[in-house]
């Protein structure tokens, strides 16, 4: 696995990744805040959206906008190669929008920041001063996930920075949240489809 996939940091905006005869699949994920630009290179990918899978051939190419829930799967099968970058965005201006809506984005801000710190459902669901049930239901209409899947992904997404800076496996586990090693393992591996330190090892390639 560690040979089909490699990670690159242009700069803090741009991040490349370059998969060579993948077999790799990912669940429903978003990219908050970073527009992803996606090239087949070789083969061909399946890319999820709102339920159907579309395919994507070698020449095609593929823009998921910020927050917008996906996956990526093998067709038949067969190994593909691709490249992709991930480009932020410039934060939406929330002139206009309702008081729930800016809630949301509060939550979502909030959660970014400091996604290893606890926010319950809640705690969170008062702060805007609506039931648990409709901030859920709005949170993910707006960001694509629950916000535990969001909290969870953030806190793979800084576990991500903290190992490119060179922090040790178990340093980045604790400062990123997880009540252990084990757990971060875990979820980890479900979101980048490697291990932590397969990681690592994709980094220094």
């Amino acid at each position: 696995m560690q040979n089909s996939i490699a990670y690159s940091q242009k700069n803090e905006h741009i991040e490349c990744i370059y998969y060579r005869n993948a077999l790799l699949s990912y669940p429903s994920h978003t990219h908050s805040s970073h527009v992803t630009f996606g090239y087949v290179l070789k083969g061909k990918v399946g890319i999820m959206f709102d339920g159907k899978r579309k395919c994507y051939y070698a020449g095609e190419h593929f823009i998921i906008p910020p927050d917008t829930s996906h996956a990526i799967e093998t067709v038949d099968d067969t190994p593909y190669s691709m490249v992709c970058f991930c480009v932020a965005a410039g934060m939406a201006s929330s002139d206009g929008d309702s008081g729930n809506t800016v809630g949301v984005k509060r939550l979502k801000q909030m959660i970014l920041e400091s996604p290893e710190n606890v926010f319950s459902i809640e705690d969170m669901a008062h702060h805007i001063g609506i039931s648990p049930y409709h901030m859920i239901r709005r949170f993910k209409a707006a960001c694509g996930l629950t916000p535990h899947q969001f909290q969870i992904q953030c806190r793979v997404r800084k576990a991500q920075k903290l190992l490119e800076q060179g922090e040790s496996v178990t340093e980045v586990a604790y400062a990123t949240g997880f009540c252990d090693q084990s757990h971060f393992d875990r979820c980890f591996q479900k979101i980048v489809r490697l291990t932590p330190r397969e990681y690592k090892h994709c980094l220094r390639r």
